[in-house]
């Protein structure tokens, strides 16, 4: 059997890799079978559309259980992902079943993928997310090597402020964003193992609990980090709404509300994240994306 990669992983690992990932994608189809010999199971199909990150497999095991083998490039930092899931254990979170951190081999319980908390209504995927994220923050494992949020938006801080020198559009909004998270870093609450990239469509129904998380690039730091990408779920309908800003302001209350967290710190990282994610689609030509996270940024 072939295994092609969707589209959408190829065109994600083009704007992401020096290569386009081209060395890893030439690699892919004999990882795979490798994979999924090994450990003898029966490839359903390719997850398609699939993430921007992976290629995902659904499969059954020896025994006929489905499940799914997902495969990562070392840039997705899959044994940092492994390490994450086997804390959690499953709570909150989808279980590992097996791994090879160092192939980026990944085999997990099968969820149902075509139902993500975002098929939900607005108001009730919020709730439910903020519940499935509240489970995920616990405290990270002693002598862990997971990345810490100071040095991911570090790096992160480096690409905006080249970006601003390159685009003088966005400067005043890049000058906000660095100065929101030096304040931000500088009375840094409790830390606590974070799913790092969690949002609506990265929760999605399974059976023995109603939803869980999937897909975690995890980082070590405060609540409010994690919790900011959830703020901007469906951008395209804040944009779109005559009162988006408002309803913005109100989401970051209700939210912060929700959870237990400060609301000022909330408001600060939902900024820093808006603008990078702007920034960097900026970079890649992703004109669209940009502007709608730039605007959104604006309102904070």
């Amino acid at each position: 059997m072939a295994f092609e990669p969707p589209q959408r992983l190829v065109r994600a690992l083009g704007e992401a890799m020096p290569d386009g990932g081209a060395e890893w994608l030439d690699k892919l189809s004999g990882l795979a079978r490798q994979a999924v010999d090994l450990r003898e199971l029966t490839v359903e199909r390719v997850q398609a559309p699939g993430g921007r990150s992976s290629l995902v497999l659904l499969v059954r095991q020896a025994d006929g259980t489905p499940a799914v083998l997902k495969l990562a490039p070392p840039r997705a930092r899959p044994e940092s992902e492994c390490a994450a899931l086997a804390h959690w254990g499953g709570l909150g979170a989808v279980r590992l079943l097996d791994a090879d951190p160092a192939l980026g081999v990944l085999l997990l319980e099968r969820l149902h993928p075509e139902m993500s908390v975002r098929s939900l209504p607005e108001a009730k995927a919020l709730l439910e997310a903020a519940g499935t994220l509240r489970r995920l923050w616990v405290e990270p494992p002693a002598g862990h090597s997971f990345e810490t949020v100071a040095a991911r938006t570090g790096r992160q801080a480096e690409a905006m402020r080249v970006g601003a020198e390159t685009d003088p559009e966005v400067a005043p909004l890049v000058d906000a964003a660095l100065v929101a998270r030096e304040n931000l870093l500088a009375t840094p609450p409790g830390e606590r193992l974070l799913h790092g990239t969690f949002r609506q469509s990265k929760v999605l129904a399974g059976e023995r609990m109603p939803w869980l998380a999937v897909g975690p690039d995890p980082v070590v730091g405060e609540c409010a980090f994690d919790l900011a990408r959830l703020v901007r779920d469906r951008v395209e309908d804040l944009i779109a709404a005559p009162s988006g800003a408002s309803i913005t302001r109100r989401r970051v209350k209700r939210l912060a509300e929700s959870l237990d967290l400060d609301q000022e710190r909330l408001r600060g990282w939902t900024l820093f994240r808006a603008v990078e994610s702007g920034v960097r689609a900026r970079r890649v030509g992703r004109d669209q994306d940009a502007e709608l996270l730039l605007e959104f940024a604006s309102w904070l």
